[in-house]
C-alpha cells in the first residue's frame, strides 16, 4: 500500500490513484463529473487535498453496494463546501439509500425466482408465455422485457402485472 507523510497536504492524481486503488482515469471521469476536485498548478497538473482519500473511498464503497454516481454526486452536493464525508455523513447518507438497496434485493430475488419460468419478453414464443401473456398484452406497454425488467414502467419485476397462473 502506498502512504503518504502525514505531512502532506496536497498529493497528485498518481499518488491518489495509488492510495485509492482507483485508476487514473477513473478519477479524472469522477472529477469530470463533479464528484472530486482539485487545484491546478502554474503547469497545470492536478493537486488534490490530502482529505480527497476519503471521499474517493466513499464513493467507490457506495458503487460498491450498487449506488449509481449520480445518486452519490446529490449525496456529496449536500454536504457544505464540498467536504469530505465524515462517519455520521456516511451513516445519514447510507441511511438514505437503505430503501433503494431493498427494492433493489427484492427485485433480483424476483428476477431469480422466475428466470426458469420465463424469458421475461411477454411475447417470445414460450409455451407458457400463452398462459401468462395471452394477445401479447404485455407488448402493449412498450418493447423489450416487460416482467423481468427493473425499470419504472416496465412491470416491476412483474409486480404491476398478473402473474398468470
Amino acid at each position: 500500500m502506498t502512504q503518504l507523510p502525514s505531512t502532506t497536504r496536497e498529493i497528485t492524481v498518481g499518488q491518489l490513484a495509488a492510495r485509492s486503488g482507483v485508476t487514473v482515469s477513473a478519477l479524472h471521469f469522477y472529477e469530470a463529473q463533479g464528484l472530486i476536485s482539485a487545484r491546478r498548478t502554474a503547469g497545470n497538473q492536478r493537486r488534490y487535498p490530502r482529505a480527497i482519500i476519503r471521499r474517493v473511498a466513499f464513493i467507490r464503497a457506495s458503487q460498491r453496494v450498487g449506488i449509481p454516481l449520480a445518486r452519490i454526486k446529490e449525496a456529496l452536493d449536500t454536504l457544505p463546501a464540498r467536504r469530505t464525508p465524515t462517519t455520521r455523513d456516511w451513516a445519514r447518507l447510507s441511511e438514505a439509500w437503505r430503501r433503494d438497496l431493498d427494492d433493489r434485493i427484492s427485485q433480483l430475488q424476483d428476477l431469480r425466482d422466475r428466470l426458469t419460468g420465463c424469458i421475461g419478453c411477454g411475447c417470445l414464443s414460450l409455451t407458457a408465455c400463452r398462459l401468462a401473456n395471452p394477445d401479447d398484452l404485455l407488448g402493449e406497454s412498450g418493447a423489450g422485457p416487460r416482467r423481468l425488467s427493473a425499470q419504472p414502467g416496465h412491470g416491476q419485476g412483474g409486480r404491476e402485472q398478473d402473474d398468470g397462473p
